[in-house]
C-alpha cells in the first residue's frame, strides 16, 4: 500500500474539531501498517514480525474476536481512498457479554431482582502515529468511538470486512469499558469514568508450592475443567449481582467471566510464550482449585512478558460457597479460616509458577474487602497497591443515570484488553 504517512506528510491535516473527520475502518493493509508501527511501544520481547503475527493471530483466532467480535476504529478524512488515506489514530473494541442488576426500584429493601444481559465492548490498543501527536486527534476518536459503540453490533452495522456483523441477538449494549495507561482525566473527559483500580501483589517463591496441601489444592491444566468453572462462576455472579442491587438500591453491572474471555488471555499467552521460550516445553498450569464442589476457591492466571517486569496475572478469584464469602468477614469464624487457607494456597501456588516462568511479580486486581481479609490472613507475603496512572480501569455507562452510580462487580483482570 502507499504509506498512510508518506500521504499525510503531503497534506494539511485538518483541526481536530473540523467535520472533515470520520471514524471508519481500515483495510487489512492500513491494518498491518498501523501494526508496524506500534510494535515499539507494544512489542515487549517480541520482533516485529512476531509482533505482527500475534495481531493477525489474537484478530481471528480466539473466539472471543472471532465472527467480528473484534473491531479496529480509525479516525481519517472524509472521501480518502483507502490505503492511501492518513490513520491519524486507532484503536480496537472486543466484543463482550455483560450482566446487569437493576436495584433502584427496590432501594435498600433486599428484594430479589433480576439480572439481564446484555452487550459491552472492551477498548484497547490506543494508537496515534508520531507525526499526528498532540493535535487532539486520539481524543476526537474517542468521542466518536464511544458514541458508536452505543449501539454497535446489535443493530446490523458493518464489520471490518465491509460485511454485515450478524450479532443481532435483541440484546442492549449496556457500557463499554477501558483501562487507561495515562491517567484518570483523558478518558474520564471523553465519558469513561474512573473506577477503583489496585491490586494485591505478591513475590514469585520458588519454594511457595511446598507449603500448599497438594491434598486439598491442585492445579488447573484442563480446557474443558476451565469452561465448567466458568459456567458454574457465571451462574454464582448473576446471583451475587441480584442480592447486592437489591439491598443497595444501585444498578450493579459486570463483565462475563465466560470461558471466550479466559480463552482469549490464554491465547495471548500462548503465543508469547511460544517465542520468547521457543523449543521448550510451556507451562500447563492455567490457575488452581482448592477444597470439594460445593465448596471451592478457584483462580485463573496469565502470565506476561515484557521488556522488563513480567507478570503473572490472576485473571479471577472466585468462592463457589456464597456463606462461606459472607462468613469471612469474621475473623473467628471456620469459615473465615477455610478461606484464608485456600486462599493462601492458591496464592503460593501462583507464586512458584510465577518463579518457575521468569515472572517478577504476582498481581490480583481490585480485591475486596473480604478478600483483602482472607490474603492478610494467609500468611502469604504482599502489598495492596492502589494504581493512579496505569491500568485504570474505566466505565462509560449508555442506560440511564450516572455512570459513577453505577456498582462495577468483578472488576478483575479477565476484563482488560
Amino acid at each position: 500500500m502507499g504509506s498512510s504517512s508518506e500521504t499525510a506528510s503531503n497534506l494539511a491535516l485538518p483541526d481536530a474539531s473540523s467535520p472533515e473527520l470520520v471514524l471508519a475502518h481500515p483495510t487489512a493493509a492500513e491494518r498491518r501498517h498501523n501494526w508496524t508501527l506500534s510494535h515499539a511501544m507494544w512489542g515487549g520481547l517480541l520482533t516485529r514480525e512476531q509482533y505482527l503475527e500475534r495481531e493477525a493471530h489474537l484478530s481471528s483466532a480466539p473466539a472471543l474476536s472471532r465472527d467480528g467480535g473484534l473491531t479496529t476504529w480509525i479516525l481519517t478524512l472524509a472521501g480518502a481512498p483507502p490505503d492511501a488515506r492518513p490513520i491519524l489514530s486507532s484503536c480496537e473494541t472486543l466484543r463482550k457479554r455483560a450482566l446487569v442488576a437493576d436495584g433502584t426500584a427496590s432501594r435498600g429493601g433486599g428484594q430479589v431482582v433480576v439480572v439481564e444481559d446484555g452487550v459491552a465492548h472492551g477498548l484497547g490498543s490506543v494508537f496515534t502515529d508520531s507525526r499526528f501527536r498532540g493535535r487532539g486527534y486520539a481524543g476526537r476518536m474517542m468521542q466518536e468511538v464511544g458514541k458508536a459503540l452505543r449501539s454497535w453490533q446489535v443493530d446490523g452495522k458493518d464489520d471490518d470486512d465491509g460485511k454485515v456483523a450478524a450479532r443481532d441477538d435483541g440484546r442492549h449494549v449496556l457500557f463499554s469499558v477501558l483501562y487507561s495507561d495515562i491517567g484518570k482525566s483523558f478518558y474520564a473527559r471523553r465519558g469513561w469514568a474512573p473506577f477503583e483500580s489496585s491490586h494485591a501483589t505478591f513475590p514469585p517463591s520458588a519454594a511457595a508450592a511446598a507449603e500448599t496441601n497438594s491434598t486439598v489444592l491442585r492445579p488447573i491444566t484442563d480446557a474443558d475443567e476451565i469452561m465448567e468453572l466458568c459456567i458454574i462462576d457465571e451462574r454464582l455472579l448473576r446471583a451475587k449481582l441480584a442480592r447486592r442491587a437489591g439491598a443497595g438500591g444501585r444498578k450493579c453491572v459486570a463483565l462475563a467471566p465466560d470461558a471466550e474471555t479466559m480463552m482469549w488471555h490464554l491465547a495471548r499467552e500462548k503465543f508469547i510464550m511460544g517465542r520468547v521460550f521457543s523449543g521448550q516445553t510451556l507451562p500447563t498450569v492455567r490457575g488452581a482449585v482448592y477444597g470439594s464442589p460445593g465448596r471451592r476457591i478457584w483462580a485463573l492466571w496469565t502470565r506476561w512478558y515484557y521488556k522488563e517486569g513480567n507478570l503473572l496475572n490472576v485473571l479471577r478469584l472466585v468462592v463457589e460457597d456464597e456463606r462461606d464469602e459472607a462468613d469471612s468477614s469474621s475473623s473467628s469464624s471456620s469459615s473465615s479460616s477455610y478461606l484464608a487457607e485456600g486462599v493462601g494456597a492458591i496464592l503460593r501456588l501462583a507464586q512458584a509458577e510465577a518463579a518457575a516462568w521468569r515472572c517478577e511479580d504476582v498481581q490480583l486486581w481490585n480485591p475486596d474487602a473480604k478478600l483483602r481479609g482472607l490474603i492478610e490472613r494467609s500468611g502469604v507475603e504482599h502489598k495492596f497497591i492502589d494504581r493512579d496512572s496505569a491500568s485504570i480501569a474505566s466505565l462509560m455507562w449508555y442506560g440511564d443515570g450516572d455512570t459513577r452510580d453505577i456498582d462495577w462487580v468483578a472488576n478483575e483482570k479477565f476484563g482488560w484488553c
